[in-house]
């Protein structure tokens, strides 16, 4: 007879931008953890060493809290705006996007950017994750050349 092993129940969701390799105690991680009762620094090593490889990137990061606080996470994708201004060497977006063009993305830098984003794009088609992110490029003040 096999032994079914109880399915833990989700307490909550925490969802935090981390930069890649450098997650700490301190705010925004220590607060939202510690209220759940959560072990911080467990996810901060846990973290930094699955993450060490992307340092510079922000990193959305989706933890699930369990009742008996323990905890899982999952790491997305940096967001587009970020790779955006990677990819165009830029610091930060267009203060008056549209009317202002602070620098350029080549269409094949977009394409990439798209295949990076595609899990965590609502569409499963290149072309439509293409779209999503040159629109996402405008809304900056970046030019696709």
């Amino acid at each position: 007879m096999a032994i079914k092993k109880k399915k833990k129940k989700v307490k909550t969701q925490i969802k935090l931008q981390i930069p890649a390799g450098s997650a700490n105690p301190a705010p925004p991680v220590g607060p939202a953890l510690g209220q759940h009762g959560l072990n911080i620094m467990q996810f901060c090593k846990a973290f930094n060493d699955m993450t060490k490889n992307r340092e510079g990137l922000i990193l959305p990061v989706v933890i699930n809290v369990y009742e008996d606080r323990s905890f899982d996470f999952i790491i997305k994708s940096p967001p587009a705006s970020v790779l955006l201004k990677r990819a165009a060497n830029l610091a930060k977006a267009s203060s008056s996007p549209g009317k202002e063009f602070i620098g350029e993305v080549a269409k094949k830098q977009i394409e990439e950017i798209a295949k990076q984003k595609m899990q965590d794009l609502n569409t499963k088609d290149l072309a439509s994750a293409v779209k999503v992110i040159e629109g996402t490029a405008r809304s900056m003040g970046i030019k696709i050349i």
